[in-house]
């Protein structure tokens, strides 16, 4: 995908919502110079200025998708009221009250341990669909990273509804394993990111308003800036094989500290974007494969099963075995479930 463009299926999942609501498309695409029908990627631009019109068409920014409609100009008010917070765990709970108290349901949860930061949803109505569950991510992490001024990575999504027809490009956009028809919605992080400061104010708060939304789908992806470019180097390898940071510095043509700094305001780190991409293969093989575990940790670059082992457990609170069993009794379940 290019930079800052936005996949046509995402534009199909926001046509669809639209479409279940009685909203006339075409004028609203044609009002922001979309073609009525979209065969190729969007910028984040005129997204951004599609939700925009929806927003004033519908008088709801969140596409008609909550038990309430959330005003236009909710989000706007959203973040004023986070920048007073101290940090981002204050930011974050703040922030689930007001749009608790904007949309009803669906309404998240901020829960912590074991060194994760979990935000589960709960909506007492039916199921919602899973662009409902992916806005609400959107617009939550979105600001988030913004407060703090860096991205965020996220360990794994869950989303309670089944999968849509687009479910195969939801962990290219998030980035992180995603699984649909789970026991809850929940997006879960690191907990050590919620002692960060927010950085924010009055006057950045005023820049950021007037690119969004399309800032917070594209400014902190993670597919964005050099911490992407290292992710697609690391990609074309295996991770027994990954570079010292020495000799990437070297392949990227630049010098070490010059990469390290510029990784820094990213607030990225090499040990950091290789954890991360480790932690989603292995999540990945456990939920979807069958290879033992010592062989999967000498395919992501373990020496010793042992240290797998401690690093899986430092990544999500389990051991490797306990994840896949959980995983395994988790779609049992939802294979002998009553059909109503």
């Amino acid at each position: 995908m290019q930079r800052r463009m936005i996949a046509p299926c995402f534009m199909d999942d926001t046509l669809e919502c639209l479409r279940r609501h009685n909203v006339e498309v075409e004028p609203l695409l044609a009002s922001v110079g979309l073609p009525p029908v979209i065969s190729e990627p969007i910028s984040a631009e005129q997204y951004g200025a599609l939700w925009h019109a929806v927003a004033q068409a519908m008088d709801d920014e969140f596409f008609g998708e909550g038990a309430r409609p959330m005003r236009a100009g909710s989000f706007a008010l959203l973040c004023q009221a986070l920048l007073t917070t101290e940090t981002l765990e204050h930011a974050l709970r703040r922030g689930l009250r007001f749009l608790r108290a904007v949309l009803d349901d669906p309404h998240g949860e901020l829960t912590v341990g074991d060194g994760l930061a979990e935000i589960r949803l709960s909506d007492s109505g039916p199921l919602r669909s899973a662009f409902a569950y992916r806005t609400f991510w959107i617009i939550v992490h979105g600001v988030n990273c913004w407060l703090v001024g860096r991205r965020l990575p996220i360990r794994w999504v869950d989303f309670k509804c089944s999968i849509p027809p687009t479910g195969s490009d939801y962990r290219l956009f998030f980035g992180a394993p995603v699984r649909f028809d789970q026991p809850e919605s929940r997006l879960v992080f690191d907990a050590e990111f919620l002692k960060l400061p927010v950085i924010r104010d009055a006057c950045a708060l005023r820049e950021f308003l007037r690119k969004a939304p399309a800032n917070i789908l594209v400014r902190y992806r993670h597919d964005e800036g050099l911490s992407a470019a290292i992710r697609g180097r690391l990609h074309a390898t295996a991770p027994a094989s990954w570079p010292s940071f020495e000799r990437l510095a070297a392949g990227m043509r630049m010098q070490a500290p010059t990469l390290r700094r510029r990784l820094q305001s990213e607030g990225q780190s090499y040990r950091s974007i290789k954890d991360e991409m480790r932690r989603a293969l292995a999540m990945e093989a456990l939920l979807n494969g069958s290879r033992s575990v010592a062989d999967l940790a000498a395919d992501i670059g373990f020496s010793e099963p042992s240290a797998f082992h401690r690093a899986f457990h430092k990544w999500t609170g389990k051991s490797p075995a306990l994840f896949r069993r959980e995983a395994s009794s988790d779609a049992d379940l939802r294979d002998s479930a009553p059909v109503n």
